[in-house]
């Protein structure tokens, strides 16, 4: 098992993509129109880059949304007028990116099963399951970034990232290096910022910088190839912790919406009582 070109490459990655946040969370309007520019790379990707319906899907539900992002921000902070952007500023439109994220869940969680990869997949459905509901707990902020704030707690965001990378050793040995980079991009993020609300914009970003460079140019497989690194032993133990985590975050999940102390407990603020 060779790493030390990793020691190298990964840190690098990771340093990059936590740039691609920044620059795209302090240009909103910048950000709307290059992701709606990045579809003119279809041709790249029709040269063999994306393979397979799984790949297709996933590129394009995730950038697709990613413009959608990017309009809303503009919509909303601009207070823009008409049809198309009132719709886009509704409050109700929140749930689009509720539902988004939900699929992109259940997308690979559908995968993980195929995958025999159970203890994961139950993860992923209890994921799903605990997305802070939308209006209520999503919205686009009026401040200089006009922010897509998702009021997910600092415990869902640690169980996604340890999910998805559990998902990614299994579907995908060979990328998952390159994968593991921008999972600890997103979750670095909105640590370094203390704001664990960020941490769906992080991912948006990243994520979709990540498939669009895999569509266009694949030079993962080259400079940071992790295939070797595959074991099933530490898939199955991954998925059973990951699976023993999660349990009792539903549990608090549940109370903190029964009692009604989810509007103080997923925002991080002192209750009025």
């Amino acid at each position: 098992m060779t790493i030390w070109p990793h020691v190298i490459t990964m840190p690098m990655y990771i340093l990059l993509l936590l740039g691609i946040i920044v620059f795209f969370r302090k240009h909103y309007k910048l950000a709307a129109y290059f992701w709606l520019a990045s579809l003119l790379t279809f041709p790249l990707w029709l040269m063999g880059n994306v393979e397979g319906w799984f790949r297709w899907v996933k590129i394009l539900s995730v950038i697709i949304p990613t413009i959608i992002v990017g309009f809303s921000r503009i919509a909303v902070y601009e207070d823009k007028k008409g049809k198309v952007w009132d719709y886009l500023k509704n409050e109700k439109f929140l749930w689009f990116f509720y539902a988004i994220l939900f699929l992109n869940i259940a997308e690979a969680t559908m995968k993980d099963v195929t995958l025999g990869n159970y203890f994961n997949a139950a993860t992923g459905f209890l994921l799903c399951v605990t997305i802070p509901f939308a209006p209520k707990f999503w919205k686009i902020t009026m401040d200089s970034h006009a922010d897509l704030v998702a009021y997910t707690t600092a415990s869902w965001n640690f169980l996604y990232t340890t999910w998805n990378a559990c998902f990614v050793f299994a579907e995908s040995p060979t990328y998952f290096a390159s994968s593991l980079c921008i999972l600890l991009a997103a979750e670095l993020y909105p640590i370094i910022m203390k704001r664990p609300e960020l941490y769906i914009t992080a991912r948006v970003y990243t994520l979709a910088a990540h498939l669009l460079l895999r569509a266009c140019f694949d030079i993962f497989p080259n400079v940071m190839d992790s295939s070797s690194w595959y074991n099933p032993e530490v898939l199955k133990v991954w998925g059973i912790i990951n699976f023993i985590l999660i349990v009792p975050y539903v549990f608090w999940h549940m109370w903190q919406l029964h009692s009604d102390k989810a509007q103080y407990s997923f925002r991080r603020i002192k209750s009025a009582a």
